[in-house]
């Protein structure tokens, strides 16, 4: 028996011998690389373990970020409020005809004007919602409004500013109208008592202040 093996591995052609060759030397090829392959990938135990790591450093991180954070000062609330000033008086006001005033102080921007318009309008007071009041400066920039009161037909305004052309709607809270101010004309709150009537708040910013009372 051994010499018929003999005789048929001699027998072999020398393409099958390389064939072999070949064969065994990928057959090694494929085991290194799988080693190689497993140096890189991490186990399920090995991941559930850098991962959970990670975790509590992130953690640990993002808590450090924002030092100070459970430190908050508690700090007594400042409480303002508005003069009432009495501005007019009902009996003297005449029709479309603007009476000037200064508020909520006499200091820059403040210029205003209380009116009887004739026709109900947001905000008004009197026995026909007709009587506002509104600041005289425009939103946009501040140009003067003083002397710009119109009324037709059923509109009221004030404008058009001489700076930009801004137009307000007084019937409707000193909407804007036309040109390029963004933001409402600043309203004044009025009250009346009896034949007093009261400047009590305004609705929205002053132009050029931060806030409209003026710090004491």
């Amino acid at each position: 028996m051994s010499f018929f093996k003999r005789n048929s591995l001699s027998a072999k052609k020398p393409s099958d011998l390389q064939a072999a060759t070949k064969e065994r030397e990928r057959s090694v090829e494929t085991k290194e690389s799988a080693a190689e392959h497993g140096k890189c990938m991490l186990s399920r135990r090995n991941f559930l373990m850098y991962s959970g790591s990670a975790a509590a450093t992130a953690s640990v991180i993002s808590i450090n970020l924002f030092p100070g954070t459970a430190q908050a000062q508690t700090l007594p609330a400042r409480v303002v409020t508005y003069p009432r000033k009495l501005v007019a008086k009902l009996s003297q006001l005449q029709a479309n005809v603007p009476v000037d005033f200064n508020y909520p102080d006499d200091g820059r921007n403040t210029s205003c004007m209380v009116v009887k318009m004739g026709v109900q309008a947001g905000g008004g007071v009197g026995p026909q919602r007709d009587v506002v009041g509104y600041s005289y400066m425009c939103t946009h920039q501040g140009g003067p409004l003083n002397g710009s009161y119109l009324a037709t037909d059923e509109h009221r305004t004030l404008g058009q500013c001489p700076f930009h052309l801004s137009l307000f709607d007084l019937r409707r809270h000193g909407i804007i109208v036309s040109g390029q101010a963004y933001e409402s004309l600043p309203q004044v709150l009025l009250e009346i008592d009896g034949d007093d009537i009261y400047a009590v708040g305004i609705l929205g910013l002053l132009f050029g202040r931060n806030e409209n009372l003026a710090q004491g």
